[in-house]
């Protein structure tokens, strides 16, 4: 990966804002910065401000692990699109809407073996967040981060039938085996709003198939260092109000060199 604060992430920017893109954005850890607990997060005033900005000149949207009904409270600013349950929670994909149920049923017997074991989960630290679509086990703040990872381990290993387990920074969660993922509510997402392209940033586990299934004319970037199929990474959440300031600025640039090209019309 490159940094995207160099010539060839300029140059990469520029390609994408000069087209028709949607802007896709994780939340937690990419507008938003990772906090110990999780309702307390927020987007900083001035990042809202500027997707704002954006998403009033072009389709901005949110695809995150949180419920869509979280988001929304969190977000400071309105997207085209918001998308929970890590792309398996859409109210604008009619298709999605309607197997919310089947996925939520599919997550019955790993939910009731978890409240079985909420005892032992409590005591080593473990928060068990319901998402319905979805389920985290958060271990962020426990006194032993080790002993906790063992134990959630021994709970989900082997994973149930139908339910698709995985991990992510200090976390642990559980889909329905069919349920849509991040990659498959953004080439949705671009599809539905007649757009070209896309750029998104994500920083964690469950962002990496939009990197792996990205055509080479979409901008991924990672948020954090590590091993990534991104094309590009920022050094974390605190360079993003810098990644939409050279958004904002490419987007005019593009649409400057467009009105420059554009045919004059006799009177």
């Amino acid at each position: 990966m490159l940094h995207l604060f160099s010539p060839e992430g300029d140059a990469a920017l520029a390609a994408v804002m000069r087209r028709r893109p949607v802007l896709g954005f994780d939340f937690d850890g990419t507008l938003a910065p990772i906090v110990s607990h999780p309702d307390d997060a927020c987007i900083p005033a001035p990042v809202a401000e500027r997707l704002r900005e954006l998403a009033a000149v072009c389709p901005v949207v949110v695809v995150s692990g949180r419920s869509v009904a979280d988001l929304r409270g969190r977000l400071g600013f309105e997207p085209r699109h918001v998308v929970g349950g890590h792309g398996a929670e859409d109210p604008g994909n009619a298709l999605a809407a309607a197997a919310v149920e089947s996925h939520v049923e599919a997550l019955h017997p790993l939910r009731e073996h978890l409240y079985r074991h909420a005892a032992d989960l409590a005591a080593s630290g473990v928060t068990l967040e319901d998402k319905q679509v979805s389920l985290a086990l958060h271990y962020r703040r426990a006194r032993s981060p080790v002993r906790a990872r063992a134990l959630l381990q021994r709970l989900l290993e082997p994973a149930p039938k139908g339910v698709r387990i995985f991990g992510g920074k200090r976390v642990f969660n559980a889909t329905a085996l069919d349920a849509p993922d991040k990659a498959r509510a953004m080439h949705d997402l671009v599809r539905r709003c007649g757009a070209d392209c896309a750029l998104f940033a994500g920083d964690d586990v469950n962002d990496e198939p939009v990197f792996e299934s990205a055509p080479p004319d979409w901008l991924t970037v990672r948020v954090g260092r590590g091993d990534s199929r991104a094309r590009f990474y920022i050094d974390g959440p605190q360079q993003m109000g810098e990644l939409l300031e050279r958004t904002w600025r490419a987007l005019q640039a593009g649409q400057s060199v467009q009105s420059a090209h554009a045919p004059v019309r006799s009177p």
